[in-house]
């Protein structure tokens, strides 16, 4: 399995996501019964409701919904970045609500890639050091040779002694993808990751998912924007704390999401959703 480069889409052999198989028969991500609670003073905010998905190893997912729907609380749960507060979560057949904090931190750093909007370097250290840090706190060896590769695989090489503050946006987002596969996941999460860039500039950070796709990466990625959530394979989209729609991103549902991204999310809520030739099923009919 390869990734191709940034600068050579034809592809050179490159380091492929360590793929757990899940047990015969399970879903690599499987579900069920997911709630997450909050206390905020006297009030109780029920961030998630009952939620209950499988996701398949190697599948590119959209995670869509407005804001305050819970798509952002579910990615830190996936990502092991937060406890339900009910349900169970299985990841290759291991359940990961029961495991202890040392453990799931063993899980996110081998299996989960995370890529967020804001980026989440560290400004004073240079480009090639960022993509170290898993590799460090995984206490792994020639660490600096790995996030070379890393970087190659996004096309930064050439920038890997620049310090944030040194380069673009669209550069600094790449730094963060190759610190997200520099330990070689099996899944990125990406958290709104074309958020803070232009059109232009977040064409080319999907483009470089697209590739991790192809080589075996699941990639789940949270977003608003429709043209975004048109680059995955499968749509999900949340409302009110629950799944309320999941469809196959068919060639006619794409052309409805990209239409969409001009006439806004207002449309995309009244009208994608609820159209029967782009195949979605409504969980709530």
């Amino acid at each position: 399995m390869t990734v191709p480069k940034a600068d050579d889409p034809t592809g050179l052999p490159v380091s492929a996501p360590n793929i757990v198989a899940s047990p015969a028969g399970r879903s690599m991500i499987r579900v069920r019964g997911m709630t997450r609670v909050y206390r905020m003073g006297d009030a109780t905010v029920h961030a998630l409701s009952g939620v209950d998905l499988d996701i398949e190893a190697g599948e590119y997912v959209s995670i869509t919904g407005q804001s305050g729907s819970g798509k952002s609380t579910f990615m830190h749960l996936l990502g092991c970045l937060d406890r339900p507060t009910a349900g169970t979560y299985e990841l290759n057949g291991q359940l990961v609500t029961r495991m202890t904090d040392a453990e799931q931190a063993r899980i996110r750093n081998k299996n989960i890639g995370f890529v967020f909007q804001t980026f989440n370097l560290i400004n004073r250290t240079k480009a090639i050091d960022n993509v170290a840090i898993p590799l460090i706190y995984a206490r792994e060896r020639r660490t600096r040779d790995r996030a070379m590769k890393a970087l190659e695989i996004v096309g930064l090489k050439h920038r890997w002694n620049h310090k944030p503050s040194e380069i673009s946006g669209g550069e600094r987002q790449r730094v963060a993808i190759a610190r997200a596969i520099v330990n070689e996941p099996s899944i990125v999460l990406a958290d709104e990751p074309t958020g803070n860039l232009d059109s232009r500039t977040g064409e080319q950070i999907l483009d470089i998912f697209d590739r991790l796709n192809a080589a075996g990466t699941t990639i789940i990625l949270v977003t608003h924007e429709m043209s975004v959530a048109a680059r995955a394979r499968r749509l999900i989209h949340m409302a009110d704390g629950r799944i309320d729609a999941d469809a196959p991103v068919t060639d006619a549902l794409r052309t409805e999401l990209l239409q969409s991204a001009v006439l806004g999310a207002a449309h995309f809520e009244g009208h994608v959703l609820t159209s029967s030739a782009a195949g979605i099923k409504n969980k709530k009919n």
